[in-house]
């Protein structure tokens, strides 16, 4: 966790130690949960000021080996998950970018965009099996945090929240500051009843523009970054 996040989530650090109980519990009771202890706060490895865009998850995948704690991506060697693969759709049907490689979305996390759970941990094969655990004070407070921070202009520095459906958007009200980009969540359940077509990473843009702040650049690795396969063998 970066310092500045460590500062920022001070307020809740009971409920991070209340946590930091329950999940030894369940492991000491044979659970095994997920991520990997290391990437639970992973989220929060970049700076608290560099953060410009949010991005909402419900909580881990429950699939030991996918989850590596940033909201909706998962490990480069694992399989893409249904609605990851809906995000890469409507991607490259908004920006016209080519189909990721993988399902690793790190590269966002470097162009300041925060890719936060609601839930921090998850019991493997158990999807939500920890919520209204306690995990939901400490990203309440994460979001307040990032709606708060004030510029060197005294004006709250840009903010673009996006958040797909409902359990995202119950958050709203915790960013005053920030521009909303709302849509349902992109899982088969839901996607084809707005989420397909809602335009969030183009809309983002535009509103980090107005906002005075530089345009993500969401393209991520794929196939055409490969080098070419040489059709002349090497002996």
């Amino acid at each position: 966790m970066d310092p500045s996040w460590a500062t920022a989530l001070a307020p809740v650090e009971p409920d991070i130690r209340k946590m930091g109980d329950f999940l030894r519990s369940q492991i000491e009771s044979g659970h095994r949960v997920l991520p990997a202890s290391k990437n639970i706060f992973r989220a929060f490895d970049q700076p608290l000021d560099s953060v410009k865009v949010l991005i909402v998850g419900q909580d881990p995948y429950p699939t030991p080996g996918n989850p590596i704690g940033l909201a909706f991506s998962v490990a480069p060697d694992a399989g893409i998950p249904a609605s990851l693969n809906n995000i890469f759709k409507e991607l490259g049907t908004d920006l016209g970018l080519p189909y990721p490689l993988d399902g690793d979305l790190t590269p966002w996390t470097r162009q300041g965009v925060m890719l936060l759970n609601r839930c921090l941990s998850v019991e493997a094969g158990r999807p939500a099996s920890h919520r209204n655990k306690g995990w939901e004070p400490i990203t309440d407070q994460a979001v307040r945090a990032l709606d708060a921070r004030i510029g060197k202009d005294g004006k709250p520095l840009p903010l673009v929240a996006i958040l797909w459906g409902r359990q995202a958007q119950s958050l709203a009200p915790l960013l005053p500051h920030a521009a909303i980009i709302a849509s349902p969540h992109p899982s088969p359940l839901s996607a084809s009843r707005g989420f397909f077509g809602s335009r969030p990473f183009s809309r983002t843009n535009e509103a980090l523009e107005k906002m005075g702040a530089s345009p993500v650049d969401w393209r991520l690795p794929s196939k055409e970054d490969l080098p070419p396969v040489s059709d002349d063998p090497q002996f």
